[in-house]
């Protein structure tokens, strides 16, 4: 793929596995090696209204990921890695194309295991005329020492926090330090950008925070709801997702193998409400977009 050498890959710890790998011989936890894969690029408009607008975000999905989620909606491309090698070069015009299509932002999904690549990437396309926000959309699973190496370029953070209990972590994700893990970086991506910040309608900068609720509540949503507002007040956006359906190796779970439960998403909306949290999106049980505005009828 031509690109330049990055070291940090040679004895990869850029994810919290901290694996050690070097990537330009093998493949690390990620299942990846230091050429950067991704599936496509689109307008996507299943995001939340304040990223997707009228014109869509401009979506980059990158394949494989450094979670191993059993649960995985997207697992023909984060699991399996369906898609094809890009150098450097590759994803610079795949961003100024994507800027000429009209969308709002720049949407990098499952980014992580690639970041020293994509910091390249974005250093020269803002030298080639990239203006739009970045997005960072990952699941939440990052070294602090890495998301200080995007400070700058990336303008809002889109992450997950999947977890509250390292038990179901350790169980349906193989990480029983993501809590801990996410939270950590959780509080470095609003160190550097802050709540979210709007121009007329469209997230400009800012955090948002993903939770998908889980069958039996074993993402652990309340409690991270309580931890959300205790670390970052009422004003953190949230999105309480209620898309989850069985899919992957969920179907093996007795747990896993289920819709979420309506009465469940239902008790966790208004806590989210009781606890004063005003920027919140919801969805009906069962379904990907729809996003709808609570508390905060201006979002």
């Amino acid at each position: 793929m031509n690109d330049k050498l990055f070291p940090k890959l040679k004895a990869c710890k850029i994810c919290p596995h901290k694996c050690g790998i070097d990537r330009y011989t093998t493949t690390g936890v990620c299942n990846n090696s230091a050429t950067m894969k991704y599936n496509l690029h689109q307008k996507h408009f299943g995001e939340e209204p304040i990223f997707t607008g009228q014109r869509g975000s401009g979506t980059i999905f990158f394949s494989n990921c450094n979670l191993h989620c059993v649960f995985c909606q997207n697992w023909l491309i984060s699991q399996e890695g369906h898609g094809k090698d890009i150098s450097v070069n590759n994803l610079v015009d795949i961003m100024l194309e994507l800027q000429e299509y009209g969308v709002h932002n720049i949407n990098l999904v499952s980014p992580t295991h690639f970041t020293p690549q994509i910091r390249e990437a974005l250093i020269l396309a803002k030298k080639e005329g990239l203006v739009l926000p970045v997005i960072w959309n990952s699941n939440g699973y990052e070294c602090v020492e890495t998301l200080k190496t995007l400070d700058g370029l990336v303008d809002i953070y889109l992450p997950d926090y999947k977890y509250y209990n390292s038990k179901y972590a350790k169980k349906y994700s193989f990480a029983p330090d993501y809590p801990a893990v996410a939270l950590n970086a959780l509080r470095e991506m609003y160190k550097q950008v802050g709540n979210i910040i709007c121009e007329n309608g469209i997230a400009a900068k800012g955090l948002l925070v993903r939770l998908l609720v889980l069958p039996d509540n074993v993402s652990g949503t309340g409690k991270s709801l309580y931890m959300l507002q205790e670390e970052f007040g009422d004003d953190i956006y949230i999105s309480l997702m209620g898309q989850y359906y069985p899919a992957y190796k969920a179907t093996e779970s007795s747990v896993l193998n289920k819709p979420v439960d309506t009465n469940l998403y239902a008790q966790l909306i208004e806590l989210a409400s009781s606890l004063g949290l005003k920027n919140a999106y919801i969805q009906d049980c069962g379904s990907s977009e729809a996003w709808t505005p609570r508390f905060n009828e201006e979002l």
